[in-house]
């Protein structure tokens, strides 16, 4: 009707009321609805408020039923239908959980963008394996441990011109490569070129070995002569006492006795082992 009356207005109002069998007292309980509104409405309002607020306290993840609990815990009585009308017309939506891939996962990552490259005081630089024989190289921040880049390769040329790029390189460290060793003297000239912890203890273990190899036959003439014979030794031996008292013994004897208090006392093997901790294999023998 009113969409009627605003398209022909010389109409009037009294004529169209006739003409559609609707009652004065309706037309009237229209007008004063528009003017002020129900409670219904202002109920609604203020609802639609509260529910936009927890959206975006949830930073847009909620949707209906979360947001329907949220305001169950704050005492608010309303119904999960009607939250659903106000989020529907308030254009409020939440985002439905789904099962994520590993794909998923780096896709989202790939997505992140890199935090900006900041020329380390300590450089490490390492050959990594790609797949079979195809090797990468890998920079790191020493000092933070954060990786800075790689590429496929163990180029010299590529690392000089990488640090002539990013001077201020004072320590670089690095294995006993000569293709880094000559890229770092290249492209930073000024950096002292040092070898890390893992190269340092896999040389000298290599270097121990070989050593203990080549004077193999040296070893037992190195050993000291024996200060007592075999009789004195075996004499000795049988007047000392069955167990030795040292820490590993008393852990011993303190696990026997509480084993042995607790089965005594009609306790399983299972029973035992459960409440002092131990395999049941070990409480059985």
């Amino acid at each position: 009707m009113r969409a009627l009356l605003d398209e022909h207005p010389h109409l009037g109002v009294e004529p169209v009321l006739r003409e559609l069998h609707i009652p004065s007292s309706t037309n009237y309980r229209w007008r004063q609805a528009e003017k002020d509104a129900c409670e219904r409405i202002r109920q609604d309002t203020e609802l639609t408020g509260q529910i936009r607020q927890i959206h975006q306290d949830s930073g847009g993840i909620y949707g209906s039923p979360r947001i329907h609990a949220v305001l169950k815990r704050e005492g608010v009585h309303v119904g999960r239908k009607r939250v659903e009308r106000l989020m529907r017309q308030a254009g409020l939506a939440g985002i439905s959980p789904r099962r994520s891939t590993r794909c998923t996962v780096l896709a989202q990552l790939m997505r992140v963008p890199l935090p900006p490259l900041v020329t380390p005081r300590v450089l490490g630089v390492d050959d990594f394996a790609l797949y079979a024989d195809t090797y990468g190289t890998l920079l790191v921040d020493a000092e933070t441990r954060l990786p800075l880049t790689l590429w496929e390769g163990r180029d010299a040329e590529q690392l000089s011109r990488w640090l002539r790029g990013h001077p201020g390189v004072e320590i670089a460290c690095r294995d006993g490569s000569l293709t880094y060793r000559q890229g770092i003297a290249d492209g930073a000239p000024q950096a002292v070129q040092v070898s890390d912890r893992f190269h340092l203890w896999q040389g000298l273990s290599r270097r121990v070995q070989e050593i203990a190899a080549t004077h193999r036959g040296c070893l037992p003439h190195a050993l000291p002569a024996p200060e007592a014979t075999e009789p004195e030794l075996a004499n000795a031996a049988a007047t000392q006492p069955e167990s030795a008292d040292t820490p590993a013994a008393r852990h011993a004897r303190r696990l026997f006795e509480a084993v042995h208090a607790l089965t005594d006392t009609g306790r399983s093997f299972s029973s035992a082992a459960r409440q002092l901790g131990l395999d049941r294999r070990t409480v059985r023998k």
